[in-house]
């Protein structure tokens, strides 16, 4: 067993002092400071937290960890083992890898790798295409978190724009549809004329032009009458810009707490991205091809819109859209140059640097980070400090400055778009099912994290 002493929970909306026993896997007791009397020091591991943060572990609910296929930027283990230094504890892992998660195979296959790789838990989404739907109504489909629908430019054969199908996905697939949103028309429009007036060594600062506002919101308006003329389950993923916000309802309370999926009063949710929320186009000039995104990085004033929409319940999740590349695939002009970039060890102390600077609460970004992924996707005993439930734990240090720097990176392509930020939370601990896994900078590396269990 292992006792947590004296630490500052913050957890379902409050933040108290109290201690927690873990049995095995799972949070045996929450009781006030000193309160386990009857616990015996030759019976327990004692850590003391006197002075430290405790919150459930992170849920990610949009990772691109590469395997299979393309592992030499990111596979499960390098980066699972740096999401648990990041303090999150599970994951659910993306469709466009190679192969794609298409098929019940292929999906079968990566959880399989996942079961030997993984020091986190673990889920992944099934991808739709034009021609798979048949596959997404398997049994074995049943396994997969959700659905993920490219309804924008994809790699491979991922964008599903044939309208038939689109519709027959949202009226037939008995779970929830997950939307990449950017308008391939828009997209194609834009690029053609761009480089008609300039040629096709376009810089950085075009990709939020090319990829901009309506781009996104026609996009995301059609998912949204999709999703309400088949009364389907919805979630947008890394919303990017002030007017798609016109599309969701607020929720102030949030969804945590709410039924769970199939009987939610909310059938269209949305994500933001760590990135989405730090970054505006202003800094493009800095960072370059680093914070190259899709949807791109737009101006200050979506930002700061996405900022407001987290706090009044429209946005219902904060995720990181982790998508490693090497540096050299991040070279080049914005028309070559990869999109996405490595964010998991980062995420949670970003959002705690922002309630810091007084844009959030760390009761907010523990509704979004670890209570909502948990109701939204219908997991099974996570994502709340609650007895019974698997003891998914991060410790933080509220007070330990750090700078990011090529010297404490853990991502397997070496790089951070946060390189020279400087945090005033660390990371102390995580326990994953009750194990310490990372342990100030130590991990076990012989720990395996387990497949999330769906309710």
């Amino acid at each position: 067993m292992i006792l947590i002493q004296n630490a500052t929970i913050i957890n379902e909306g409050i933040r108290y002092q109290a201690d927690v026993l873990i049995d095995g896997e799972r949070i045996k007791s929450i009781l006030p400071v000193g309160a386990h009397l009857c616990v015996r020091p030759d019976d327990v591991q004692i850590i003391d937290a006197t002075g430290l943060l405790l919150l459930p572990g992170i849920i990610d609910d949009q990772v691109h960890f590469r395997e299979p296929g393309l592992t030499h930027k990111g596979d499960i283990h390098s980066e699972s083992r740096v999401a648990v230094a990041g303090g999150i504890t599970s994951f659910m892992d993306m469709p466009n890898t190679i192969p794609q998660t298409t098929t019940v195979e292929a999906l079968n296959d990566k959880f399989d790798r996942a079961a030997k790789e993984s020091l986190a838990n673990y889920t992944f989404f099934m991808g739709a295409t034009n021609d798979n739907l048949e596959e997404l109504k398997k049994e074995g489909a049943k396994r997969a978190t959700a659905v993920k629908v490219f309804m924008g430019s994809s790699t491979g054969n991922m964008l599903v724009d044939n309208e038939s199908t689109l519709n027959r996905i949202f009226s037939e697939v008995n779970k929830i549809i997950v939307v990449h949103c950017e308008s391939e028309a828009v997209i194609a429009a834009n690029k053609a004329r761009f480089i008609q007036q300039f040629g096709e060594d376009l810089d950085i600062s075009f990709h939020s032009k090319i990829r901009d506002v309506e781009a996104c919101y026609q996009s995301s308006s059609e998912a949204v009458k999709l999703a309400k003329k088949h009364h389907s389950r919805l979630h947008l993923f890394h919303l990017s810009t002030e007017k798609e916000l016109e599309l969701l309802e607020a929720t102030p309370h949030g969804i945590a707490g709410q039924a769970r999926n199939d009987k939610m009063e909310k059938k269209i949710t949305a994500e933001v991205c760590i990135h989405h929320l730090w970054f505006t186009d202003e800094d493009y000039a800095e960072k370059g091809n680093f914070i190259k995104w899709n949807p791109a990085i737009k101006s200050r004033a979506d930002r700061d819109a996405l900022r407001q929409a987290l706090i009044n319940g429209k946005i219902d999740v904060v995720a990181t859209d982790h998508a490693p590349h090497t540096l050299e695939e991040k070279q080049g002009s914005c028309l070559k140059a990869a999109s996405g970039g490595p964010m998991v060890q980062h995420s949670l102390v970003a959002m705690l640097e922002l309630c810091r600077q007084g844009v959030f609460t760390k009761e907010l970004i523990v509704e979004k980070m670890a209570h909502a992924p948990a109701e939204l996707f219908g997991i099974k005993d996570r994502g709340f400090i609650r007895e019974g439930y698997y003891a998914d734990l991060v410790l933080v240090d509220p007070s330990q400055s750090w700078t990011v720097s090529k010297d404490n990176l853990l991502y397997k392509c070496g790089w951070s778009p946060l390189e020279g930020a400087t945090f005033s939370h660390k990371i102390v601990k995580t326990f994953v099912n009750g194990s310490l896994v990372y342990d100030n900078g130590k991990f076990d590396e012989d720990f395996r994290g387990k497949e999330l269990e769906l309710i």
